[in-house]
């Protein structure tokens, strides 16, 4: 067996119209899939963002893992971190941390974080 990468990360929303707004407008992603979320009449989404990072947009049920569960981040690879930070910031995220460049060991790389409409930690990365 083997590992190809990841094929989404799942994130719990409490506002999809808001969040399919955010990431598709926003950030220029594309809904690949819907399907419907069992019985509920809720839809799930999944939205290419590009370069194989791919986000399933699931709407909160009313479980409490479900309502107090999303990741402590996402990391998406972006050729140019300034700009990406600020399409994100256009688009309604709240900052976390401007662009700055730097070190990680001896990895160049430049980051930023901001804030998703349900306060999901999304960072944008790039190593030189």
């Amino acid at each position: 067996m083997k590992i190809n990468g990841y094929h989404h990360i799942g994130l719990l929303v409490q506002d999809m119209d808001k969040s399919l707004d955010f990431y598709l407008k926003g950030l220029g992603g594309k809904t690949v899939h819907t399907f419907p979320m069992g019985d509920s009449g809720k839809t799930i989404h999944l939205v290419d963002l590009g370069g194989n990072a791919v986000i399933e947009l699931i709407p909160r049920g009313e479980g409490k893992e479900e309502q107090d569960a999303h990741w402590a981040h996402i990391c998406l690879n972006a050729d140019d971190v300034k700009a990406a930070y600020a399409q994100a910031i256009a688009a309604g995220a709240v900052s976390r941390s401007e662009p700055h460049e730097g070190k990680l060991g001896s990895m160049a790389m430049s980051n930023a974080f901001v804030l998703g409409p349900d306060d999901e930690v999304i960072e944008f990365f790039t190593v030189y």
